[in-house]
């Protein structure tokens, strides 16, 4: 795991990077620390990360300005800060776990363990995806989206109104952070359950899933029964 900490206080900075190394072990391929917005922007265009451990208060600029820059990269981001009455907002913005602080090395622990997991789930509701646009970023409201289609290491939501907006997240990563309302129904899709209308099985095994708008779209073979089941 490849892990940012972006924190203003060299004693707490610290603290978090030691925790992670004993923590991970062999699984912590890097682990770096900037004490600036700027400096972590400019850490994160060098080289990918996994995971950032975000400070909502960094020298008095606002933190959720910075925390809606983070939660629109490709990589998990956990708050550890002592505004706890942010933790609620931050889950809607789409962070995978909220650290207050001061922290135990059990509790940051969780939160690794969290971000970590191949089928995670973010330990709050999100209701919004951030996503970046000519240089500025834009919450969309997941209320909004119908379904996302996997774009490498991209999805593309696609919203009720029929617009396209390009993620920087992976399905994967994505999945972690909508509600349970939405279905992996094939490896290039993850879609709003309340907007299937119906399943479809078509001749050489291939299976398709209608949506209430008309439009069709493959279903995994793996999934096809569990599907059906599950619609009834």
């Amino acid at each position: 795991m490849r892990i940012l900490i972006v924190e203003d206080e060299p004693l707490l900075a610290q603290r978090l990077e030691r925790f992670c190394r004993e923590i991970l072990g062999e699984k912590l391929e890097s682990v770096r620390w900037a004490s600036l917005w700027a400096e972590a922007a400019a850490r994160l265009d060098e080289s990918p990360i996994d995971l950032l451990l975000l400070d909502l208060n960094l020298h008095g600029r606002d933190g959720m300005q910075l925390l809606a820059a983070s939660v629109a990269g490709s990589f998990h981001t956990v708050v550890v800060s002592a505004n706890t009455d942010q933790a609620l907002r931050a889950f809607e913005y789409g962070v995978i776990d909220f650290v207050p602080k001061p922290f135990s090395q059990e509790r940051l622990a969780l939160a690794l363990r969290r971000a970590s997991e191949k089928d995670a789930r973010s330990a709050g509701a999100a209701k919004y995806l951030a996503v970046r646009k000519a240089g500025r970023v834009e919450l969309i409201a997941i209320d909004d989206i119908v379904y996302a289609e996997g774009a490498g290491a991209y999805a593309e939501l696609v919203l009720a109104d029929g617009r396209r907006e390009l993620h920087d997240k992976t399905l994967e990563k994505l999945q972690a952070l909508l509600p349970p309302g939405f279905e992996r129904i094939h490896k290039s899709y993850l879609v709003r359950w309340s907007a299937i209308k119906a399943l479809y099985a078509q001749e050489g095994s291939r299976y398709e899933a209608e949506l209430r708008s008309g439009l069709r779209l493959p279903v995994g073979r793996s999934r096809y029964k569990e599907l059906r089941a599950l619609l009834g």
